[in-house]
């Protein structure tokens, strides 16, 4: 929910912060509709595929409902659970806003909801997006503790022109993750827990590079942010991703200063390749917007 760009202060109607009234009150049946049908679509693919913990979430949450959930209803259940609560934003969000709301375990979500011809493709993230893809997995104590360092390692990354390295380690975690378990490999991303043909394709398809999670090679990799990505990149468990990521990044962004992006459809020597893909999707599209 954040981007860079931003000049003055928030719109109007927003507080200081940028955070806005949800406006519970104000969806209408079509708009809870919406959401319902989003929610049994994915429901229909993640078993068997999403990590335990997201789906645990779901259940804790109980965020199917009769629509649209209600922030504060979920933010009481949060709260209870990691001390994380939901605040509503008016969109896309500055990158220092952002990050202080997670420091501070407030999950800034969009408050709209998509119309019933994007169900499968959405440019800005809507409620759906943020809430179903996000929040479950805010449940889970030691990933909703990852989320709040992140938060506090956001400042750091804007002091020293690193932005944009961070922001790599949030796409291909956060975003775009994947999970090692015992059964296999499971999603932990939102970006894939709330995509129905991602769902699948992240895990199934022979196209993408899955690859052992390394933090210097992610912050080497772009990403594409208008279609399925080329590289994923897999966790041994939330433990390892919080214990990694819990240290000073002061030195690793001095070598970063110095290192060459790596293209997102190479890999590099030092991976350790969980399945080496052969790319035939992405050669068949345009080419990526990357970031």
């Amino acid at each position: 929910m954040s981007a860079d760009g931003f000049s003055g202060g928030p719109p109007p109607g927003a507080a200081a912060d940028w955070t806005i009234a949800q406006g519970w009150n104000g969806y209408t049946t079509e708009e809870h509709s919406t959401w319902l049908t989003l929610y049994d679509r994915q429901m229909a693919v993640l078993p068997g595929r999403a990590c335990n913990a997201f789906l645990h979430g779901l259940d804790a949450l109980d965020l199917r409902g009769e629509g649209v959930p209600d922030f504060t209803r979920i933010s009481e259940r949060l709260q209870a659970l990691t001390g994380w609560s939901v605040v509503a934003v008016p969109g896309l969000i500055p990158d220092d806003v952002f990050f202080d709301h997670l420091a501070s375990r407030r999950f800034p979500a969009g408050n709209f909801i998509r119309k019933p011809h994007e169900l499968d493709y959405l440019k800005e993230p809507d409620v759906f997006h943020d809430v179903f893809g996000h929040v479950p997995m805010l449940t889970d104590p030691v990933f909703a503790d990852y989320m709040a360092a992140y938060g506090r390692g956001g400042a750091r990354a804007l002091q020293l022109g690193r932005l944009h390295n961070l922001a790599r380690l949030y796409w291909y975690t956060v975003e775009f993750g994947l999970m090692q378990s015992a059964a296999g490999l499971r999603i932990y991303g939102a970006g894939i827990v709330s995509s129905r043909t991602e769902s699948v394709f992240s895990l199934e398809d022979g196209s993408p590079n899955r690859i052992a999670f390394d933090l210097q090679r992610v912050m080497r990799t772009p990403y594409r942010i208008d279609d399925f990505q080329q590289t994923y990149f897999v966790i041994p468990s939330m433990d390892e991703l919080l214990d990694v990521t819990q240290h000073d990044f002061g030195a690793l962004y001095t070598a970063l200063a110095g290192a060459k992006d790596i293209a997102i459809t190479d890999l590099a020597p030092g991976d350790r390749v969980i399945t080496r893909g052969h790319q035939e999707y992405a050669a068949s599209r345009a080419p990526a917007q990357l970031v």
